[in-house]
Order: structure tokens, then C-alpha cells, then sequence
């Protein structure tokens, strides 16, 4: 299988090439070259498979023999899942009014990245001892994602990690999370602007493409297809334990950011899964407005209690209009260059159209509703939703509320993060719970970290620190 980029200049990386590229030299996001399909007898006999047997089934459907042995795959994906504190894996809630949670938040860092972070960390091992060569791994996160990606690679001998993260833009403990691991090979830089601010200077460097190979440079987060192609997994998982017939489709509420995590979903569709998605947001709304109005605009970032959604540039759109408009790259390169010219584009109805067809709905949620449905499901439940996940649950209700949900599509709401995360938002909605012995733990450990401040040069930070960890490297080499 051969990986091309989403503006069509980029065509034919390998598996391993595609996992050490993140954006294309032509500023597009690869995909492979063809989806692979399964049939209703595939999906049938996976319906009893374990989360981490599936995942042996269809993570094969991408990666050839040629690129990972079978066996060594399956010893790599057994290891990333052996990390996770629940045997299921991805256990599923089923709660008052037939409302489905599936809690993707029993990896390291209690949050749905851990699930693909996990394999990532194990791929960049494997094929960094395997060509002998040292790659740094840029992380510019908005809660989430820096801390999973510091887990995946801590203490890795061939891989350095830089991490930028949004100052008082998260949760302490999501900070903590980052600022804690003490490792020679974990360096995380705190920014004082939005996650969408700090992801430029890391776009930037990233593009520099003599910069990006002289110092081996890579992307941890849902830009690199790894991330999208083991996310695929827990769609298939979620669909059959709510569907285990397969004789119905399937709807699946996610809340989202930079819509990794529906784009894989998105990615599951196209290979024949009878499942359909609902978009769930924060006041920081392009992506409904996207899905909706085909308005790709950006506008100021609004902080809100879900944190991990307060960005105005959700980049996996681009994979999305590339699925929907059969892979048409030059209306995609169109697109783009307009929105990185304006900050703003429109995407054509007909393409908008086929979206929909798979994101059937999306929800715009207040902090009010947030805290409304955080309250509601632990009076109703005893059960604590982080506020991401507060949003799928908070559409729930409120499709429930005008329709009875009884539409004949049976639901899921995907649970994106432990609350324990966010004791600030579970305080906001008026709930009182003692913190864990982990948490107690994290909050007493040292931290280390540097501070990129307003008026300094970013991006100039940024290659600093890229050279002078590429030199240390070379220095511990000799």
C-alpha cells in the first residue's frame, strides 16, 4: 500500500515514509492511495473479537507484510495495548435512556489519544532502530495529545520529542501530565497563545523542507496517518458491540476538535462500516459551521471549559473533502490555498452533500450545557463526563428531547477523556469529588518546562531547540 498527499503533488511514500512525513512537502496530508474494503461476512465474524484482536485484523488491511512482519506487528500492537488498565480496553456504559458511552480514556494519560499514541510509539521505535536514525517529533497540542505522544516515546533512544502547549489554556492536570515527565528526551515548551497560535510556528518549521530533513523531523498528531489509521479500530469496535447482528447502521456522536478522530471514522465508512456521525462542538463552532453551510472561516478562539476544543483550524477537513470528492486534488489544493491566503474558503455544495452523507448532524454546545449534562448524567447515573464528552452526551439529550431518539438508529456517544482530567469544569457543574491517588501523585511531582512569551520569535525558539537537541544527540553518538 502507497500513501499520497491530499493536493495530488506527493505520491507513492511507503508505510514508513508516510509515519515519519506528517504534512507533505506539497503542504497536503497523506492518505493511502486506496481504502481497503471488508464484506458483511468479515464484519460478522469480527463480532466476538477482543478490542486488541480486532485491531490485529484490521490494522493488517494497511500495513503489508513488506513494511512490518505479521508476527511483529501483532507483538507491537500487543504491547501498545498492554499499557491500558481496563481488559476490555474500550469498555462501554450503558446508562438511563439507552444512552451508550464508550470510554476510550483507560490508556496512560486518560484520553482517547493513548489508544492510537500507544501504537504510534511503538511504530517510531521499531523503525528508528531498525534504519539506525534519529528523529524529533513536533507536537503543538490543545490539551491531550502532548501528553499521549510524551508516553508513547519517553526514554526511546532514536527519538526526541518537543512539545508546545497553550499556558492556562488547559487543565493543570493536563499540563502536569507534560511538565512531569523528566526525561533526557521530553522537552515542552509552555505558550503563552492559543492552540491554534502555536501550531503555526510548528506548521512552519515543518515546511521548511531542507530544515525538516537535515534534522529528521516529524509530526505526532492526527496529521500523521498512523494516528488516523489505528483510530479506525474503535469505530469497528463501538459499531459491534452496540450492533453485533450487523444488520442495522449505527450512529456515532463524537466530540470534536480537529476532527482526527472523525476522519477515521470517516475512513471506517469507507471501508464498508454501516455507521454514521454526528459532529459535537464548543462555541468554537468552524466545524459545524463547515459541515453545515460549507463556511470554512476562521474566527477568535473562545476559551471554554472543553479546553481540547478551543481551536479554529480542525486540519483534518482536508483528509475529509479528499474522501468525499474521490480523492479530486486539484479542488482540494483550491481550496486550501484560499483558506491559508484569507483565512476563509467555501466548499462547494455538491462537495458539502457528500460530507453530510456521513457527518449527518453536528451540535453546538454552550458551557451551560455542558454543565446542565455533566449534572444531569451524575444525578441520573452516579457516572462523571468530562465536559468533550459532556457535548456528544448534551446532543443525546437534546436529540432524545425532540424525537424520543427513536429514530431506529441505535447511538453511542464516544467518551474522549477521563474526568478527572478537568476537576475545574467537574467543579463548574457543581460536583464534588475527592481526587485519585494518581492525580494526588501527579500534582506532587517536579516539573520542568521553558516559556514562550507574546512578542517573542516562536518559531526562532523553536529552530533553536531543534539544533541543539539534534547536536546533544550527535554528541551522546561519539
Amino acid at each position: 500500500m502507497k500513501f499520497n498527499s491530499t493536493r495530488g503533488i506527493i505520491k507513492g511514500l511507503s508505510l514508513e515514509d508516510a509515519i515519519f512525513t506528517g504534512y507533505a512537502e506539497d503542504g497536503g496530508i497523506l492518505l493511502p492511495e486506496t481504502i481497503p474494503q471488508i464484506t458483511l461476512d468479515q464484519l460478522k465474524a469480527w463480532s466476538s473479537l477482543s478490542y486488541t484482536e480486532l485491531a490485529k485484523q484490521i490494522i493488517p488491511m494497511f500495513v503489508t507484510e513488506e513494511d512490518i512482519p505479521r508476527e511483529t506487528l501483532n507483538g507491537l500492537l500487543d504491547a501498545a495495548f498492554s499499557t491500558f488498565t481496563h481488559p476490555e480496553v474500550a469498555p462501554f456504559k450503558h446508562l438511563k435512556d439507552n444512552l451508550n458511552v464508550m470510554e476510550l480514556f483507560h490508556g496512560k494519560t486518560w484520553a482517547f489519544k493513548d489508544l492510537a499514541l500507544s501504537c504510534v510509539g511503538q511504530f517510531y521505535n521499531y523503525f528508528c532502530a531498525k534504519r539506525k536514525q534519529h528523529f524529533i517529533i513536533l507536537v503543538g497540542t490543545s490539551g491531550d495529545t502532548g501528553s499521549a505522544a510524551i508516553e508513547a516515546v519517553r526514554g526511546l533512544k532514536w527519538v526526541d520529542i518537543i512539545v508546545l502547549l497553550p499556558k492556562g489554556r488547559i487543565s493543570e492536570i493536563q499540563e502536569r501530565q507534560m511538565t512531569s515527565v523528566i526525561e533526557d528526551n521530553v522537552h515542552v515548551f509552555r505558550v503563552d497563545g492559543t492552540s491554534d497560535d502555536l501550531d503555526r510556528p510548528v506548521k512552519n518549521v515543518l515546511s521548511d523542507v531542507e530544515f525538516k530533513r537535515q534534522h529528521r523531523l516529524s509530526c505526532i498528531n492526527s496529521i500523521n496517518w498512523a494516528r488516523i489509521m489505528i483510530q479506525t479500530v474503535h469505530y469497528f469496535y463501538a459499531y459491534l458491540q452496540i450492533c453485533p447482528s450487523c444488520d442495522n447502521e449505527v450512529q456515532i456522536i463524537v466530540p470534536t476538535g480537529a476532527c482526527g478522530n472523525v476522519m477515521s471514522g470517516c475512513v471506517a465508512r469507507k471501508m464498508g462500516l454501516p455507521v454514521q456521525f454526528v459532529c459535537a462542538v464548543n462555541k468554537n463552532d468552524i466545524v459545524s459551521r463547515t459541515i453545515s453551510s460549507g463556511d470554512f472561516s476562521m474566527t477568535e478562539v473562545t476559551p471554554t471549559l472543553a479546553t481540547a476544543m478551543d481551536i479554529q483550524m480542525p486540519y483534518n477537513m482536508e483528509r475529509i473533502w479528499y474522501l468525499y470528492s474521490n480523492g479530486d486534488t486539484k479542488l482540494i489544493r483550491k481550496l486550501m490555498q484560499e483558506f491559508e491566503n484569507n483565512s476563509k474558503t467555501q466548499v462547494p455544495e455538491e462537495l458539502a452533500v457528500q460530507v453530510r452523507k456521513a457527518i449527518v448532524d453536528t451540535y453546538v454546545g454552550s458551557d451551560d450545557d455542558v454543565r446542565a449534562t455533566m449534572k444531569r448524567c451524575w444525578d441520573e447515573n452516579g457516572y462523571v463526563l468530562c465536559p468533550h464528552t459532556a457535548l456528544a452526551v448534551a446532543y443525546y439529550y437534546d436529540k432524545m428531547k425532540r424525537s424520543g431518539a427513536s429514530d431506529g438508529v441505535p447511538s453511542v456517544c464516544i467518551a474522549t477523556a477521563s474526568a478527572a482530567k478537568f476537576p475545574e469544569a467537574t467543579k463548574a457543574a457543581g460536583l464534588t469529588l475527592s481526587p485519585s491517588a494518581d492525580v494526588i501523585t501527579l500534582l506532587s511531582k517536579p516539573t520542568r518546562s521553558e516559556d514562550m512569551n507574546k512578542g517573542e520569535n516562536w518559531e526562532e525558539m523553536l529552530r533553536k531547540k531543534i539544533e541543539e537537541v539534534t547536536q546533544n544527540f550527535e554528541n551522546r553518538k561519539t
